[in-house]
């Protein structure tokens, strides 16, 4: 008896027209999209200009697609550099494969570049665009299935994803980790959203509570799947992987809150403040260079005014002299 499962694609190819475009390229380009329109709208609401996201992401987004083609050769370099393969093929990024670690890692990278070219501090920009990624993470998974790849254990469940007969895999019905992946994601960017407005999260907590989150679904769902990867102490190497980096990210939520309560009042300084070279460093909220005509005016007050309230008997002479 024939049994419910997700269908794959017969071709990993989209036609637009006489243009071919490949899904798995697809997928990441309207996942990029998506973080650019909706990072936009967050940063705006953090008290952000418009067009600032677009601006940066021109960083982020090539530092992040080389650094998530690297963590997946060097991690897989089997498929690459191995008896009877040809190295070319790393190069071939069309075709699949992009490491989420090595992605944020480089892209976080880029970020900075962008951030310190236009005086903002990273951390904010960072907690500002959490949800954004991780909805471009889940867009991008659905790539996976047009190349009928990362998928998990066989099974009969209705959901499951209907693999055809490849190169180094098995015609059957399988569980849909890539779905598992994306639908996770969703999840945790509305958890995200929702820490945020209630918590008022600041100094890259918010971006920390989602690589946190990330890494605990990350976790299990990789665990599941039947891919060819590299094992330590018997667990794949991606578990190790989210595994260290949730610790870590956890450790800083908690550090980053005792040492830097609350939230930035100021993410993004307007070009007068450039112009000074009053930019504020990661981490720092801006009130130095929002009070810092207030705090001039406030010494040159107190240097030509007398005690008030009955300090008449101050001669003239006494007073200039306590502000030595």
């Amino acid at each position: 008896m024939d049994i419910a499962y997700i269908p794959s694609p017969s071709s990993g190819v989209i036609h637009l027209g006489p243009l071919p475009l490949r899904g798995y390229a697809f997928c990441i380009i309207l996942g990029v999209f998506v973080a650019v329109w909706y990072g936009n709208k967050r940063w705006i609401a953090r008290g952000g200009k418009a067009g600032t996201v677009a601006d940066i992401s021109v960083w982020a987004v090539p530092f992040g697609l080389v650094g998530g083609r690297l963590y997946h050769v060097i991690t897989d370099y089997q498929l690459y550099f191995s008896d009877g393969k040809n190295w070319v093929d790393a190069f071939k990024i069309w075709e699949g494969g992009l490491g989420i670690w090595g992605a944020i890692a480089f892209g976080a990278v880029g970020a900075w570049i962008g951030c310190r070219r236009r005086g903002i501090p990273l951390p904010a920009y960072a907690d500002a665009i959490a949800p954004a990624i991780v909805l471009a993470q889940a867009i991008g998974r659905w790539g996976n299935w047009f190349n009928q790849e990362l998928y998990g254990k066989a099974t009969d469940l209705p959901w499951a994803v209907k693999i055809s007969e490849g190169v180094n895999r098995e015609a059957g019905t399988y569980h849909p980790t890539f779905l598992y992946e994306s639908l996770w994601c969703v999840g945790v960017a509305l958890l995200v959203v929702w820490a945020d407005r209630r918590f008022k999260l600041g100094h890259g907590r918010a971006f920390a509570l989602y690589v946190a989150a990330y890494c605990a679904g990350r976790a299990w769902i990789e665990y599941m799947r039947v891919d060819e990867a590299h094992h330590v102490l018997g667990l794949r190497l991606n578990v190790w992987t989210a595994i260290i980096v949730f610790v870590l990210a956890v450790v800083y939520m908690v550090v980053s809150a005792r040492i830097r309560p609350g939230r930035e009042e100021i993410v993004e300084p307007d070009r007068e403040t450039l112009a000074k070279g009053a930019t504020p460093k990661d981490g720092e909220d801006g009130k130095d260079a929002k009070d810092s005509d207030a705090k001039d005016g406030d010494t040159e007050d107190k240097a030509g005014t007398k005690k008030a309230d009955g300090d008449d008997s101050v001669d003239a002479d006494a007073a200039p002299a306590k502000n030595v």
